[in-house]
């Protein structure tokens, strides 16, 4: 069997956490950010977690994160 690949911009946007979760940066800081305020600005600047309903997903183009 052929090995799988592993998508490449799923790679650039998503890293695996210690405990083996998702991590992903949040959407929303590219542009338009003058009507924004400064708090969610800051907001928007840390990682979270990526959701559980589409972990099962992240996981099959991921086979090797």
């Amino acid at each position: 069997m052929p090995k799988m690949k592993t998508s490449s911009s799923a790679a650039k946007r998503f890293s695996k956490t210690g405990t083996g979760k998702l991590k992903r940066m949040k959407a929303g800081k590219q542009h338009i950010l003058t009507k924004k305020s400064t708090k969610l600005k800051r907001d928007l600047r840390k990682s979270t977690i990526t959701d559980e309903t589409n972990v099962k997903n992240m996981k099959k183009i991921l086979p090797y994160l």
